[in-house]
């Protein structure tokens, strides 16, 4: 029988998700506790990659069990398991459906604190800069609904079989201090959303003009681009699937 769970987790100390040869990641954590609890060995299917030091307000995943799990089950995995990462839920799915192909969209934020805070380290790009034009930011913004293709805002020698993506909400919004960019798609591309908040900020700071936005878009050359903002200010905040998934 297959179950999806949903989980969070703090970036800081993991080499993103998905298992690495020499560094720790939230899969491997997550494999090796289900395995010794279960008393079998678990293989975890995620709804995604995400990288080194991003975090995961909601992320999904799938694995394949013999036995049906207690009610306590959220219990003592969550017991187990580090203070960085915890489990929300756990249900029973049909034994055809997948994490991660079945996802229909995906949701990220990436915060930005404008100033300095010690508090806020952790998971948030902390800018000094108090001339960031905004308003020039969500026109831009508003642009990558026009496209599909993303390949200049994807890691370089990422092995995919097509850059498209259908982005459905890209807006950045500021409380206070913090500034906030939202985007929603049906998929990412590897490091996509970082090198877009870099060439957005990019505009917003004037050193890109709109028009230079959409010429980086349209070049699908990675180089172009601006630089990628930092990796603890990326957020994964909803992924979400079609309604008939749950048992």
């Amino acid at each position: 029988m297959r179950y999806f769970i949903e989980l969070s987790y703090n970036g800081k100390e993991y080499h993103g998700w998905q298992n690495q040869p020499n560094a720790i990641s939230v899969q491997e954590v997550l494999e090796n506790s289900f395995s010794i609890l279960l008393r079998q060995k678990i293989a975890i299917m995620g709804c995604g990659r995400t990288d080194t030091s991003v975090h995961a307000e909601q992320f999904f995943a799938h694995f394949d069990i013999n036995n049906e799990l207690d009610d306590d089950f959220l219990y003592k995995i969550n017991s187990f398991l580090p203070e960085d990462i915890a489990i929300r839920h756990f249900f029973l799915v049909d034994e055809n459906a997948h994490a991660r192909f079945d996802a229909t969209s995906r949701s990220y934020e990436y915060r930005i604190y404008l100033g300095k805070t010690p508090f806020l380290l952790d998971s948030t790009w902390q800018i000094h800069s108090k001339k960031i034009d905004i308003s020039l930011m969500n026109k831009a913004a508003r642009e990558l609904n026009n496209y599909t293709n993303f390949k200049g805002f994807s890691r370089s020698n990422s092995d995919v079989k097509t850059y498209d993506c259908k982005i459905s909400n890209a807006i950045w919004k500021k409380e206070d201090n913090l500034l906030i960019f939202y985007i929603t798609a049906n998929r990412f591309l590897r490091n996509m959303v970082r090198a877009i908040v870099g060439t957005l900020l990019d505009v917003g700071l004037g050193n890109k003009t709109i028009e230079e936005f959409k010429l980086i878009i349209e070049s699908k050359n990675r180089s172009k681009a601006g630089a990628s903002a930092k990796a603890k200010g990326l957020f994964l905040t909803k992924v979400e699937y079609p309604f008939i998934i749950k048992k």
